[in-house]
């Protein structure tokens, strides 16, 4: 049996998803944690405004 992945996969309309504002998640500085279960992630606002996620 062949199974077509991507007609299975869920896609959400992107009025649905959410949306942060990077400088709301680093309080006006440049670096965040992010946390996903028990992993920790560095989110930083890099001089040329771009973004990088780091673990």
């Amino acid at each position: 049996m062949v199974v077509n992945v991507a007609r299975e996969l869920s896609v959400q309309p992107e009025d649905t998803v959410p949306v942060y504002d990077a400088t709301d998640l680093t309080k006006g500085g440049d670096l965040a944690k992010i946390k996903l279960e028990d992993q920790l992630y560095t989110l930083r606002i890099t001089r040329a405004g771009k973004l990088i996620l780091t673990k």
